[in-house]
């Protein structure tokens, strides 16, 4: 198996279109740009085939330090969620 970072995608993705790699760069980092503001705002953010990104509120919770073992409060927090689209399902499977 083997991972795949940002400079390996970025790479791929000039080779295939045929444009410079910093274009590439600035399109991928845009998108991110873009999908994190959206979320921060509260929205949806749908890309068809692929997946939405969303943004879910967990609940305050009790929790204990597994140094001390005392307990501790977990304040609430929004978290942000990806849940893959059918194209992408089919495509892992």
């Amino acid at each position: 198996m083997i991972n795949v970072n940002k400079d390996a995608l970025v790479s791929a993705i000039a080779t295939k279109t045929e444009q410079s790699k910093k274009d590439v760069e600035l399109v991928i980092d845009t998108l991110i740009e873009e999908i994190t503001k959206g979320m921060q705002a509260g929205n949806k953010v749908a890309l068809t085939g692929f997946g939405t990104f969303k943004v879910s509120a967990r609940a305050a919770r009790m929790g204990i330090n597994p140094q001390t073992k005392a307990k501790i409060e977990i304040p609430a927090m929004r978290v942000p969620k990806f849940t893959a689209g059918k194209t992408l399902k089919e495509a892992v499977k």
